[in-house]
């Protein structure tokens, strides 16, 4: 329960800190995602322990000077009985909700300074989730974002997060995954 407080008023802090800002780029995101709860084997190696039975994900974003963004995001998803989390295999359905706030850079104009519909980016960040118990995470990933005009006000994104669980030798379930999305982007 502590935890749970504590992000809640990470939360809160976070989403404050982003109104008090008024002259950056606000972009929102919504799309689809997909959790591969493998543990510490490769993800790609293990495509039974894939969750997506409620696949929601959203985010706000604030971007300022030089690639520099800051996201708030916000998942749903599920694992289903008889689905397997970490070789194990579960004997009922289990909701899978995460708050994760991210730093990014948006370094794709260095690697192709004259292609402006796409952009690669790199996100670093903390997380709190959430599929038996709740859990801390540190999570790192990346992504790009294929923009559909020239101002660059609706795109979509791919992006891969791994989220390694602080607590994750005594979390049972709630333990480290990688957390694939694909959203549509657009500027507030």
């Amino acid at each position: 329960m502590k935890k749970l407080i504590l992000a809640t008023a990470f939360l809160l802090y976070t989403l404050t800190t982003f109104s008090q800002t008024t002259d950056k780029e606000w972009f929102a995101s919504i799309g689809l995602n997909a959790i591969n709860s493998a543990g510490k084997k490769s993800p790609i190696n293990s495509p039974g322990d894939w969750a997506n039975g409620l696949p929601i994900s959203a985010a706000v974003e604030l971007s300022w000077a030089s690639g520099f963004a800051i996201e708030q995001s916000v998942t749903f998803n599920k694992f289903s009985e008889d689905g397997i989390i970490d070789g194990v295999i579960l004997t009922e359905d289990y909701n899978y909700i995460s708050f994760d706030t991210h730093a990014k850079y948006y370094f794709g104009k260095h690697i192709f300074p004259d292609l402006d519909w796409i952009d690669f980016y790199g996100n670093a960040g903390i997380g709190i989730f959430s599929i038996d118990e709740t859990n801390i995470s540190a999570n790192l990933g990346g992504g790009v974002l294929f923009w559909f005009n020239r101002r660059k006000t609706i795109g979509v994104r791919v992006q891969t997060i791994a989220k390694f669980a602080l607590d994750h030798k005594e979390s049972g379930l709630d333990n480290n995954h990688f957390q694939t999305h694909l959203q549509l982007i657009f500027a507030l």
